[in-house]
């Protein structure tokens, strides 16, 4: 592979915006039995629902004296109380209540962050309230749509979120990394064709009759129970900002036209990922995996889900592993092949976003103008 040089990227650089929507939990674990604590972009969350249902998340810390109010109960239609002195917080985060006196302190608050709930999951915006556009949540459509079926799980992952982007952006790992499942040795002989936009990365890999590995042959006799020979494979890989990537997986009976469009023939699937960062070295990844094709076997639904558990389980030791060669190292510079254009394109479009909010945050505090960022400005090369 030809040396791209370093990516300019340490462990010291890796950062993640704030305007923008992260995954703060599935839909279910969401409710109004008991309040959610969760660290998003590292900001500590109490998350529940109103009475209508309504997802809410605000600052997990009183006003008063910081007592986390994830430790505390819900109280009226929208409202949560402090575990500590009883003071009590609307969905707002504006104080309705504190114990033994009639006048409330009108800067007695929280901060409320905005809260969506999509695709099976609830998201928040960490950053500037008035900036959070529900448009700009990550298309994940596969996740509802009644003409795909499949599960998932999180995976609560000792490492930064770059690096989990990284290996999801550059799927030759596995041939290495998981050779017993889904790797084969054409996943590092064939080209990839990256492209980009200023909210989007996109790999594609295809590979023309090939022997189909383990996890993919089962998934073609779970459809085609006689299927024998040999298989045209595909990968799409679809990064949106800050942090989604959707992948476009499946294999067909060769020389069917599937890399052409025509899927008939073979099985189908996305790997529907979002990673949210908690802090510098740890990282929550919600994943699934969605399939198009016998939508009403919960057998096969199972059976993926747990296959994948266990492909990205070998992925999790991998990268925490990662996390503590780069602790030892920090200021080593990470250098790209040519399998990390895809992930160097991430990496560039994150860290152009980080500039752009510590340009407008300087421009708010010092009252100069702030302007767009020049293109090229500190992201990674």
């Amino acid at each position: 592979m030809t040396d791209l040089g370093p990516t300019g990227a340490t462990a010291k650089s890796m950062e993640y915006p704030l305007n923008a929507w992260y995954v703060a939990g599935w839909d279910h674990e969401i409710g109004r039995k008991e309040i959610t604590a969760r660290t998003v972009a590292g900001r500590p969350m109490a998350l529940y629902r109103t009475e209508e249902g309504r997802p809410v998340a605000l600052a997990d810390a009183c006003w008063h004296r910081l007592a986390p109010l994830s430790m505390g109960q819900l109280v009226g239609a929208d409202g949560i109380q402090c575990p500590y002195h009883g003071l009590r917080y609307n969905s707002a985060g504006r104080c309705t209540h504190m114990p033994a006196q009639e006048t409330i302190n009108p800067s007695a608050m929280v901060a409320s962050y905005p809260a969506v709930e999509r695709h099976r999951f609830v998201w928040v915006w960490p950053g500037d309230p008035t900036l959070a556009d529900p448009s700009l949540i990550p298309n994940m459509h596969q996740m509802d749509s009644p003409d795909w079926a499949g599960d998932g799980r999180t995976i609560d992952v000792a490492a930064n979120y770059q690096l989990v982007l990284d290996n999801l952006m550059d799927l030759t790992h596995e041939e290495f990394l998981h050779s017993s499942s889904i790797g084969q040795k054409e996943l590092s002989s064939s080209d990839i064709d990256v492209t980009h936009d200023e909210r989007t990365v996109t790999v594609t890999r295809f590979m023309e009759d090939i022997e189909a590995p383990p996890f993919w042959r089962k998934n073609m006799r779970d459809r085609f129970p006689d299927f024998e020979g040999r298989v045209d494979r595909w990968q799409i890989i679809t990064f949106e900002m800050p942090s989604t990537i959707c992948i476009d997986v499946g294999v067909a009976e060769a020389g069917t036209g599937a890399l052409e469009g025509d899927r008939s023939r073979g099985v189908n699937g996305f790997v529907m990922n979002t990673i949210t960062p908690v802090g510098r070295r740890r990282s929550l990844y919600f994943w699934a995996f969605m399939r198009n094709y016998c939508l009403d076997q919960q057998r096969i639904t199972t059976q993926l889900r747990d296959g994948v558990h266990g492909v990205f389980a070998e992925d999790e030791e991998m990268l925490m592993a990662q996390q503590k060669a780069i602790k030892a190292n920090p200021d080593h510079e990470f250098y790209n092949l040519n399998i990390d254009a895809g992930g160097m394109w991430v990496r560039r479009l994150i860290q152009a976003a980080v500039e752009a909010e510590r340009m407008m945050d300087h421009g708010a505090s010092s009252g100069e103008p702030v302007t767009a960022l020049a293109e090229g400005a500190r992201v990674v090369r």
